[in-house]
């Protein structure tokens, strides 16, 4: 196995050293796993917006109509 340094700012290897922690798992092997993750994405990050990710949840929940377009809805509202 090969050895790497990197450089990462502190707010950083905090974050890193807590998912080390509570996963219980050395920082290492949560670098390595971010690897693996990132390169299995062709080394690009998702494209795409919100909608797009939650494209087969949007109308399959009930309930009432017209909030946008109800007056009664807005009662109230910004004042």
């Amino acid at each position: 196995m090969k050895t790497i340094t990197l450089r990462i700012p502190s707010a950083l290897a905090t974050r890193l050293a807590t998912v080390a922690r509570e996963g219980k798992t050395t920082k290492s092997a949560v670098i390595r796993e971010a690897l693996e993750a990132f390169f299995e994405g062709n080394g690009t990050p998702q494209s795409g917006s919100a909608l797009d990710s939650i494209r087969d949840l949007v109308g399959c929940f009930e309930g009432p109509g017209g909030l946008s377009s109800n007056k009664k809805h807005m009662e109230g509202f910004g004042r």
